[in-house]
């Protein structure tokens, strides 16, 4: 949001006359969600006992975790290098070679991996990590579906793997997130057999209306009662009690997931990132804090992840699908606020925001190169436009099958974790003029039936190929997934 601000304020204000908030808090990614052996290699300790905690980091390491403690503080957890090559040096050690093996093309067959997992909790027996982290499996690129044997597959490239030093499960070799189990379930159930399908999965973090007129309250008596540049820091500080907490939405899924913290998260660092608290994380990426000037439209700033539409490409019967492409963009939408707090939809275009989020979208392939939660992210997007796909073809009553175990919380939880709902306003100062600038709120938006729609799925022949070299007929008794 930018306000004008008062003569007194522009005085006031000499050192800093642009406010940027963003969220501060969010739940915490507890790696504890699965007693049933989840997690990477044979390493089940989420002790945590490496992170150095630093709230008052304004320039978080753009590769560290989140948590958050019993009174639900954020903390970021710092990324321990020396602890990350230990974990992933042990894991090489004892994993079986099958699974070490990096694979370009690893195949996972949904049904036998759920027939698997109902045998292994029939048995008694806990998940293992093998079925936890999907055999290592680190990018979803294609679906599968043979008629004949009623095999639904996935498959793309992977790897051995461990957990990191902040808890995430990563290939060994290129530090790439695994694709999880417990994410495969949501984006599953989100597209059920003869479920209606879910229309959007998303998160949103906005601040309240009485927050918003308090603030706007709050910037009126500052104007009045600054001194100088030495209270500059009181002013940002009244300003962030006047806002308040801001609230996290999350619609599609239960917010009690992993993949519902991986989307908070994501969105919590992106907006670091454009208000100027988080360096970007690769050089070529600008800032919105960088960009803003003195003449800036006065408007409340949101940013969206949404999926990349138009990635989709698919073979003849739509019995094989691909997905190419970034699979994420970022955009913009402008408001404006009214005195009482209401928002308002705003015509003007804003420059800077518009930079951010182009840059931000040319180079997220980099950015997820270094920064493990937009890989995590894009794995999210990817599993839900597979499930889509794999509802919207009804695969489900041509294999004769219903997700069994899968579908069931009572038999397979993943809805385990607390459940964000408050984050915390944090201030940034720089010095534009005479503008007081906050942009606030944004999120994700994932609605995948929309990458299905015909104008966005590509033919591509050459798919039918690709599915038929993959050869079911040699597997044994209860294998799920081969190379």
């Amino acid at each position: 949001m930018m306000v004008r601000l008062s003569n007194n304020l522009i005085k006031l204000f000499a050192l800093a006359a642009v406010l940027i908030v963003g969220p501060s808090t969010l739940a915490q990614n507890n790696n504890n969600n699965n007693n049933n052996g989840g997690g990477g290699g044979n390493n089940n300790n989420n002790n945590n006992n490496n992170n150095n905690n630093n709230n008052n980091n304004n320039n978080a390491p753009t590769v560290a975790g989140v948590s958050i403690d019993a009174q639900g503080v954020l903390r970021v957890m710092q990324p321990n290098p020396q602890l990350t090559r230990q974990k992933l040096w042990a894991a090489r050690q004892t994993m079986p070679q099958r699974l070490a093996r990096p694979s370009k093309l690893r195949k996972i067959s949904l049904n036998r991996l759920e027939a698997a997992i109902a045998k292994q909790l029939s048995s008694g027996e806990n998940i293992n990590d093998e079925m936890f982290a999907l055999a290592g499996l680190t990018r979803l690129e294609y679906v599968f579906f043979y008629p004949e044997t009623g095999d639904i597959v996935i498959a793309g490239p992977a790897e051995g793997f461990a957990e990191d030093a902040v808890g995430r499960i990563v290939g060994v070799e290129t530090g790439k997130p695994c694709l999880r189990l417990d994410d495969l379930v949501v984006a599953l159930r989100a597209f059920a057999p003869q479920a209606k399908a879910t229309n959007v999965i998303s998160v949103s973090i906005d601040p309240t209306q009485e927050g918003l007129a308090r603030m706007q309250q709050a910037i009126r008596q500052l104007a009045a009662n600054f001194r100088g540049p030495q209270d500059t820091p009181v002013v940002l500080q009244t300003l962030k009690q006047s806002l308040g907490m801001n609230e996290v939405t999350i619609k599609g899924i239960s917010p009690a997931t992993h993949f519902a913290h991986v989307l908070t998260e994501a969105d919590y660092r992106m907006k670091l990132i454009g208000i100027g608290r988080q360096a970007p994380p690769v050089r070529n990426l600008i800032s919105y804090a960088s960009q803003i000037g003195s003449g800036s439209t006065n408007a409340l700033m949101r940013w969206y992840f949404v999926p990349n539409y138009e990635a989709i490409a698919a073979n003849d019967d739509m019995t094989a699908m691909k997905l190419t492409g970034k699979g994420l963009k970022l955009i913009d939408e402008n408001e404006f606020v009214t005195s009482d707090g209401q928002r308002k939809k705003s015509t003007r275009p804003n420059p800077a925001s518009k930079r951010y989020t182009t840059s931000f979208t040319k180079h997220f392939n980099a950015v997820a190169a270094v920064d493990p939660v937009y890989a995590e992210l894009r794995n999210l997007v990817d599993l839900t436009i597979a499930a889509a796909f794999i509802q919207k073809q009804d695969f489900y009553t041509e294999a004769g099958w219903d997700l069994g175990t899968l579908g069931s919380e009572s038999a397979l939880p993943v809805q385990t974790l607390p459940e964000p709902r408050q984050v915390e306003t944090a201030v940034n100062a720089i010095l534009k003029g005479n503008r007081l600038i906050t942009p606030i709120g944004g999120g994700v938006a994932i609605q995948p039936r929309k990458a299905l729609e015909e104008e966005n799925v590509a033919r591509d022949a050459g798919l039918g190929n690709a599915k038929a070299s993959v050869s079911l007929s040699e597997l044994a008794d209860g294998q799920w997934w081969w190379d």
